[in-house]
């Protein structure tokens, strides 16, 4: 078992923890309303859902959606988004706190903050991941750090596939640079830029498994002036080349 957390309790601790059956401690999960939890098997099948994750999935109950992909309730390109994520995750990867821009049921646009991990069986075996997604509209935790960077979030998810500067980003938050950049790092432990960047390549992803616009194409309707940059940068955050990551997916 790959834990660190329980493994540092004390043994009485660990022994009590122990004597609680499993579905006890997921039925806690529904009472975090601003939080989608779940846990996929290998075939990132569902094998448990919060309550927020059904509401925000349309899925009603829990025996409706065991056994289900993303493939069965999520737009295409997003599932397969979604698949691909589980599959690095699997063989050892993390996902952690990963800011993305989700479209709830009623098609509005939303922030979420989303991490994974992989799940192993006694003989330490990958055998699944989970994951948790934090809706940050709704987490009264995180809505005053993020109001202090309300305003310029609002502009680059409106504007992401446009030229982004961060002058004028700074400006339009009557902030300097330096100090929009600070705050940025303190609310979500990375820059303007960076997390431009890493939304444009999420886009990017989508638009490579939903459509079979060239490269360059992609690259363009994404934000990214530069092909060539474009695709260091999707080599540099997923691992492989566009043309090798649409490549799975033919």
């Amino acid at each position: 078992m790959k834990s660190s957390a329980i493994n540092a309790l004390p043994a009485q601790s660990i022994h009590f923890l122990q004597t609680m059956p499993a579905a006890q401690w997921l039925q806690m999960y529904d009472l975090l309303t601003d939080v989608l939890v779940w846990i996929k098997d290998a075939g990132s099948r569902i094998q448990y859902a919060n309550r927020a994750f059904l509401e925000h999935t349309g899925l009603g109950r829990l025996d409706q959606a065991v056994g289900l992909t993303d493939n069965d309730f999520a737009p295409r390109h997003i599932a397969r988004q979604f698949i691909a994520d589980d599959q690095k995750v699997l063989q050892g990867d993390r996902l952690n706190q990963r800011l993305e821009i989700n479209v709830l049921p009623n098609g509005e646009l939303h922030w979420f903050s989303t991490s994974k991990r992989p799940l192993y069986d006694q003989q330490g075996n990958p055998v699944g991941t989970c994951g948790i997604s934090r809706h940050l509209h709704k987490t009264s935790v995180m809505l005053g750090p993020l109001d202090s960077i309300q305003k310029p979030m609002e502009f680059i998810k409106n504007n992401l596939t446009r030229p982004i500067h961060i002058a004028d980003l700074a400006s339009q938050s009557h902030l300097s640079v330096s100090a929009l950049e600070r705050r940025f790092r303190k609310v979500l432990g990375k820059t303007p830029k960076q997390l431009i960047t890493q939304l444009r390549l999420d886009q990017a992803r989508r638009r490579l498994v939903e459509t079979d616009l060239p490269i360059y194409l992609v690259a363009e309707q994404s934000g990214f002036e530069d092909p060539n940059y474009f695709s260091r940068q999707f080599l540099r955050e997923f691992g492989e080349s566009p043309t090798a990551f649409r490549r799975k997916f033919d």
